[in-house]
């Protein structure tokens, strides 16, 4: 089984065009993310001191942007945690399947644009930590 780790997580720079009009950031398919895109959903009008996420993926890779705002990312692998801060809307973090994420501390306004490589599965997520840890250490069967 693959077992990444929280140094697999990458700060992508999708870039930006500057224009006297307003900037642009673009992400394509095959160039911008080590992944095809699938689904895109995101995240707003979160009430102060909530969090989202708290699980993690078998299959599926996962692309977040702060397109608005600003909020932390708690990655962990079962054995080191690391927290990533999202605030630029040309910025991105790519989760690979097999870490558990949580985003916390979103500034008011936050919107948090995901692209997902895989359709919605339910039978994708581990929403429970003990059974993450229990994947992480090769229990492929959990449900």
């Amino acid at each position: 089984m693959n077992k990444p780790t929280i140094y697999d997580c990458s700060i992508i720079e999708i870039g930006k065009h500057q224009h006297e009009k307003g900037n642009i950031s673009v992400i394509e398919n095959g160039r911008s993310i080590p992944f095809e895109v699938n689904r895109v959903f995101y995240l707003y009008d979160i009430p102060g001191g909530e969090d989202r996420g708290a699980h993690a993926h078998k299959e599926c890779h996962q692309f977040l942007v702060a397109v608005s705002g600003a909020f932390d990312i708690i990655l962990d692998d079962g054995k080191t945690k690391r927290t990533v801060t999202l605030n630029r809307p040309y910025l991105g973090l790519h989760i690979p399947p097999g870490i558990w994420a949580g985003e916390i501390g979103f500034s008011s306004g936050s919107v948090c644009l995901v692209l997902a490589s895989h359709l919605y599965d339910a039978g994708d997520y581990i929403r429970d930590y003990n059974q993450f840890l229990a994947y992480k250490n090769g229990d492929d069967k959990i449900s």
